[in-house]
């Protein structure tokens, strides 16, 4: 009668952790049979070509997106929805649960990493800076500016370049919030700001459009280290990160990750030779 005792109970517990398992998995599929079932998955994007741009019909591109719009169809999802967001408010609207997904060349790290759950790497890109022509203030690092008594530097709020340039010792006062790259590309026009810091693609593709021989680019930025970005999911979402990862790794090891993304100037070669684990910890 022990024997059958014990028997039952290893027997209840076997199923009881069945069970809490069943309804573990259960609420880590919930988040990707919900976008399945609403057909699409809201992103939030910058409007920053190449990484995010909008057409004038509305339709959303760029190498960030485009990269979103396969995997999630791989999984299910029939399209995106894309949101523009400042890069300050991205992760705070993602924990609202305004965004199911930041895909913005939100880079990483550490205090990010902490927020939000990445995906392995997708867009990688240095720094640099947009300058009239001849680079009359000689800069070449945000330190340089912080050393011009009068200098400002425009930056998207929120970004990666603000806070490289407030690191650097740049005044918050001199540091200037800039909406989106025509702004920053018409404040340096028009001498409001000495300059406009962006990724190095990112500048690149204003100068194209702008085609102003008074404008010059610094790049890249002396000191700021090449960052990569990848796809911000909401802290809970590890389950959709993971599936998303699983068809961003055959993408890559297949070749289509780099005919989506080099076409706009990015490197594969360079997101795929580091790792989430690695950026989420460099310094």
């Amino acid at each position: 009668m022990k024997k059958l005792g014990i028997l039952a109970g290893v027997a209840g517990l076997a199923v009881s952790t069945m069970l809490l398992a069943s309804g573990a998995r259960s609420a880590d599929d919930a988040k990707l049979e919900q976008l399945k079932q609403q057909g699409f998955a809201r992103v939030a994007i910058a409007n920053e070509p190449p990484y995010t741009a909008v057409a004038a019909d509305g339709k959303v591109s760029g190498a960030a997106p485009d990269v979103a719009r396969e995997i999630f169809k791989r999984l299910g999802v029939n399209d995106i929805v894309a949101s523009i967001s400042e890069y300050g408010a991205m992760i705070p609207g993602l924990q609202a649960g305004r965004f199911d997904v930041v895909t913005a060349g939100l880079f990483m790290k550490p205090e990010r990493c902490a927020a939000v759950a990445y995906s392995e790497p997708v867009l990688c890109d240095a720094e640099a800076m947009l300058v009239k022509k001849g680079n009359p203030k000689g800069f070449k690092s945000y330190e340089d500016i912080a050393k011009e008594s009068s200098a400002t530097v425009g930056a998207p709020g929120g970004g990666t370049e603000e806070k490289l340039a407030l690191n650097a010792g740049v005044p918050r006062d001199r540091v200037i919030v800039v909406p989106d790259g025509q702004s920053g590309l018409k404040m340096v026009q028009d001498g409001r700001i000495d300059a406009y810091s962006l990724p190095v693609l990112s500048i690149n593709d204003l100068m194209k459009k702008a085609n102003d021989p008074n404008l010059e680019v610094i790049a890249p930025v002396q000191g700021a280290p090449v960052y990569c970005d990848g796809a911000a999911f909401k802290k809970g979402d590890e389950a959709l990160r993971d599936a998303y990862d699983v068809e961003l790794a055959k993408m890559k090891k297949s070749g289509e990750f780099a005919k989506i993304i080099e076409p706009y100037g990015f490197s594969a070669k360079a997101a795929m030779s580091t790792t989430r684990e690695k950026l989420c910890a460099a310094k």
